[in-house]
C-alpha cells in the first residue's frame, strides 16, 4: 500500500482505503467531495497535472470541504490521497485508466490506475461520499446506430447513489441521444442556473433540461427527495455549464470538431481510442483553447460540489455561490 494513514470502512468494497481525513470527516459529517484521477493521469500535460490537482483539492478545502481523490494503487483501491499518492497518479507513466469493470481485475492483480467517472462514482459511493465533481461525463457515441458504442459512465450512474457536478457530457459524443438514454435509465438531471443542458467546452449544447434550480441547497433539497422516495440506487447530475465568458469559442469548436471528426473516420479509429483521439486534436487545432476551457469548467464544478456537500452535510453554506 503506498498510503499509511487508511482505514476500512464497514460495509464497503474489501480492502476499500480511505484516507484518515476522509474517514474522519465521514464520520463527523463533515462535507466531502469526490475527485476523479484521470484528468490528472490522463487529460493533462506533465508538470502541470500535478500542479491542477493541488488546486482541485485546495479549492475543495477553501469552501470547508475535504477532498476525496479516487485512485487504484498496487491493486488497492483508495478514496482520498496523501501527498505521496496525488504525486503518483501525476507522475507516474505506467498508470492504466480503471472503469467500474476494470476495478475487479486491477485489485485482483496488484495494478495501478487512475479512475474514469464510473470507476470514482462506484468507489466513492461505497466509502459513503455522496457527491462528485468531474468535468464532463462519456455518453452515447456518435454514430452509436453502427458501433453501438456507449460509455459504461450511463449504466453505472443508473444503478449507484450519487450525485455528480459536471459541464455535461463530452461535446464530441452525440449529446440528444445521449439525454434520452440518462432519461431511460432514469438518472435525474438538473440544470444548475440554466434552461439548457451544458455543451462541456461549450455553455450550452442547445438542448433543454427539464428541471432547473439557482442554489446549491436546492441540490441538496433534491437529494433527500431522492432518498425519501426509494427506489433505485439511481445517480443525480447537476449540469453546471462554463461561464460563457471562458467557454471555447462555439464556431471555432464546431469547426475543428467536424475536421476530427473525418480525421478519425480516415484513420479508421474507433471505441475505445477515438475519444481520446478526438479531445487531442481539439486541444491541438484550438492552440490549448479547449484545455483552459476543460479547466475552466472543472474548478466551478469543484467549488458547487463543495456548497452542495456542505448543505448535503447540514453544515449551511460553503463559500458562496460559483
Amino acid at each position: 500500500m503506498s498510503e499509511s494513514v487508511q482505514g476500512a470502512v464497514p460495509g464497503a468494497v474489501p480492502g476499500l482505503a480511505v484516507a484518515e481525513e476522509v474517514r474522519e470527516a465521514l464520520a463527523g459529517g463533515v462535507p466531502v467531495v469526490a475527485l476523479e484521477s484521470t484528468i490528472i493521469a490522463h487529460g493533462l500535460p506533465r508538470p502541470r497535472n500535478l500542479a491542477v490537482a493541488r488546486e482541485l483539492e485546495e479549492l475543495v478545502r477553501a469552501s470547508g470541504a475535504v477532498p476525496a481523490t479516487v485512485a487504484v494503487l498496487d491493486g488497492v483501491p483508495h478514496v482520498g490521497l496523501g501527498k505521496e499518492g496525488l504525486e503518483r497518479i501525476a507522475t507516474d507513466p505506467g498508470l492504466r485508466k480503471f472503469g467500474f469493470r476494470d476495478l475487479a481485475p486491477a485489485l485482483a492483480t496488484g495494478a495501478s490506475g487512475a479512475t474514469t467517472v464510473s470507476g470514482t462514482a462506484f468507489l466513492a459511493a461505497r466509502a459513503g461520499v455522496r457527491i462528485f465533481a468531474t468535468g464532463g461525463l462519456g455518453g452515447v457515441h456518435r454514430e452509436w446506430t453502427t458501433t453501438q458504442d456507449e460509455s459504461a459512465d450511463l449504466a453505472l450512474l443508473s444503478r449507484t447513489r450519487i450525485t455528480v457536478v459536471c459541464a455535461g457530457v463530452k461535446s464530441i459524443l452525440d449529446v440528444p441521444a445521449t439525454l434520452e438514454r440518462l432519461e431511460t435509465l432514469g438518472v435525474g438531471v438538473l440544470g444548475y442556473r440554466t434552461a439548457e443542458f451544458p455543451g462541456f467546452y461549450l455553455t450550452s449544447s442547445g438542448r433543454p433540461v427539464d428541471w432547473t434550480v439557482r442554489e446549491p441547497a436546492e441540490v441538496a433539497a433534491v437529494m433527500r427527495a431522492q432518498d425519501a422516495l426509494g427506489g433505485l440506487d439511481s445517480a443525480l447530475i447537476v449540469a453546471n455549464p462554463v461561464p460563457p465568458e471562458q467557454q471555447l469559442d462555439p464556431a471555432l469548436h464546431d469547426r475543428v470538431l467536424a475536421e476530427a471528426l473525418a480525421a478519425a473516420e480516415r484513420a479508421g479509429i474507433t471505441g475505445q481510442a477515438l475519444t481520446p483521439y478526438l479531445l487531442n486534436h481539439l486541444v491541438e487545432q484550438t492552440q490549448g483553447a479547449s484545455l483552459e476551457a476543460n479547466l475552466a469548467a472543472v474548478r466551478g464544478n469543484v467549488r458547487l460540489a463543495a456548497q452542495i456537500a456542505a448543505h448535503w452535510a447540514g453544515g449551511g453554506a460553503a463559500g458562496e455561490p460559483a
